[in-house]
């Protein structure tokens, strides 16, 4: 018997259009938008929108003022703000959870725009210590999509935030 059953030719179709619709996937369906915060489906996160120092205009799905930059000792105060205005427990990102958000093909700021307006074109903060230089931390990007583990605590860089799990407003 050379040829197929009915049955295994309608399940090798089926088996092909999930595989076609996986490919297909935009990379935005990892993102979930709720106004100024964004669910992270695959890191399982939730990200605010703006920089720190910049607030969320709903009207035009936007960040408006300037990313501040902070060194280390600032950035505990800005998180402890705005776990008090937001809710939450909201902390710096990682490297590697920083590093998802870069966008190879995006023009500087190498990040989704639609997700993330207004995002400065340059280093952000992340909370890991750099092992080789333990008094330097790491560093996403946005202008070039890399990281940098050079940077001492007392510079001053922007910041993103992210939680766990994001309040719901």
């Amino acid at each position: 018997m050379t040829g197929k059953t009915r049955a295994e030719k309608t399940m090798v179709r089926f088996a092909f259009v999930i595989i076609a619709l996986i490919a297909c996937q935009p990379a935005s369906a990892q993102y979930y938008t709720r106004g100024h915060i964004i669910d992270d489906l695959l890191q399982g996160v939730s990200w605010l929108r703006c920089s720190v120092g910049q607030r969320w205009e709903a009207e035009n799905a936007r960040c408006i003022g300037e990313a501040v930059r902070l060194n280390y000792d600032e950035i505990e105060q800005a998180i402890e703000q705005a776990n008090a205005q937001l809710g939450g427990t909201w902390r710096l990102p990682t490297e590697e959870e920083l590093s998802q958000l870069v966008c190879k093909t995006c023009p500087p700021p190498m990040i989704d725009a639609d997700l993330f307006p207004d995002t400065a074109a340059e280093p952000y903060w992340t909370s890991d210590k750099n092992w080789i230089a333990p008094r330097n931390r790491w560093s996403v990007n946005f202008m070039t999509g890399e990281s940098y583990g050079r940077f001492f605590p007392e510079q001053r860089l922007a910041v993103r935030l992210v939680s766990e799990r994001a309040p719901r407003p």
